[in-house]
């Protein structure tokens, strides 16, 4: 029986991820959000490895959702770096909202394609 919010989370998120895997062409861009801080993963699922991450940890943006799009282009400006062009975005179970929707816009300003 399912009996908190982070349980539901979970469901929804294998949910989503029975539909979505990153390959080495297309990466996951995976989002996870705590109480505190907002931590995103580039993961290619084909070989099980993450090729980048980034947290809110070190922004110096006064609200959650300047961070996370702070976060967004930072991860962005890495995976150009990496020659990475296209990422499947998995938001982790969360609602497209607020943060969660901030860090896959800044990903976009950077020039990756969500």
């Amino acid at each position: 029986m399912i009996k908190t919010k982070n349980d539901k989370r979970i469901v929804r998120h294998a949910r989503v991820r029975a539909k979505i895997s990153g390959t080495e062409k297309r990466p996951r861009l995976a989002v996870f959000r705590s109480n505190k801080f907002l931590y995103v993963q580039v993961i290619d699922d084909t070989t099980a490895t993450t090729i980048a991450a980034a947290d809110t940890k070190s922004s110096k943006a006064k609200t959650p959702v300047e961070r996370a799009l702070e976060t967004g282009k930072n991860i962005g400006e890495t995976l150009k770096k990496l020659k990475v062009d296209s990422v499947v975005f998995d938001r982790g179970g969360f609602i497209y909202a607020g943060a969660v929707k901030a860090v896959a816009e800044g990903v976009r300003e950077a020039g990756i394609t969500v």
